[in-house]
């Protein structure tokens, strides 16, 4: 397999593994889906980490097997191809990407899917497809836009050209820019804080943002109306309010 899970402490890390520069194929792109279905049903589960290991992250799609496609052939597996990175961003819970080395192209695009993004200082970024006479197909167009603006996004995929990790974290394409050796630890130490928390209420925080940027500001309004009243219904809402009256705010243990 190109793309594996491990879990550990409530954890589950997608650690993509095709060497040499972890190319996203066919292959590839349909098991990151399926995984992504996975650790969003897995309830020990509650936080995701998506890592290249430590030289890349993903240099992007498989050119080669990209080449060999004509517009028949990718009219039937564009779809596909969004969707894949779709589910990872749908993913119910906190994700945070682990960017090591080249995030290209669909590289990007897969850590964009991310709610985190904590890059390697040796890290370079970017939409490179207009150099092939394309432009991104995996959500770059979009998820980009909605991340740093339209004149960046618009910047980046123009020209096609890569930016460095000092860059990036300027333009907020990336969060916060550690030492190679720290990424993954980083990420996995942000992703277990996390997983410690109230699973729903994190779950809620996340649609009602999300859904929030796709939508007007009424109906991103009665989506967070709709949960806030909703985890008053939660024990872990029980849990947090009686734990911040009795010891201070911070020190609650959540199911």
């Amino acid at each position: 397999m190109t793309v594996h899970l491990e879990v550990a402490e409530g954890v589950g890390t997608l650690r993509l593994d095709r060497p040499p520069m972890n190319a996203l194929d066919i292959a590839t792109q349909d098991r990151l889906g399926e995984l992504a279905e996975e650790v969003t049903r897995r309830e020990d589960v509650r936080a995701v980490v998506v890592y290249g290991g430590e030289k890349v992250f993903a240099a992007g799609a498989d050119i080669k097997e990209m080449q060999g496609m004509d517009h028949t052939a990718m009219v039937l597996r564009s779809r596909a191809l969004q969707d894949s990175f779709t589910a990872v961003a749908r993913i119910p819970k906190p994700v945070v990407a682990a960017v090591t080395g080249y995030a290209l192209g669909g590289g990007c695009e897969l850590a964009l899917c991310a709610d985190y993004r904590i890059a390697a200082e040796n890290a370079k970024l970017g939409q490179p497809e207009i150099l092939l006479g394309l432009i991104p197909g995996a959500g770059g167009t979009q998820r980009l836009a909605r991340l740093v603006g339209p004149s960046k996004a618009k910047d980046l995929i123009f020209t096609g050209r890569m930016v460095k990790a000092d860059e990036a974290l300027t333009m907020g394409l990336v969060d916060r820019v550690v030492p190679a050796e720290e990424v993954y630890a980083e990420a996995h130490a942000w992703a277990a804080r996390l997983a410690q928390g109230p699973a729903i209420a994190l779950r809620a925080a996340k649609e009602a943002i999300d859904t929030g940027l796709e939508t007007d500001i009424d109906t991103g309004l009665a989506v967070e109306r709709n949960w806030f009243a909703g985890l008053f219904a939660t024990e872990d809402r029980e849990r947090g309010m009686r734990s911040f009256v009795e010891e201070g705010p911070g020190k609650a243990k959540f199911v």
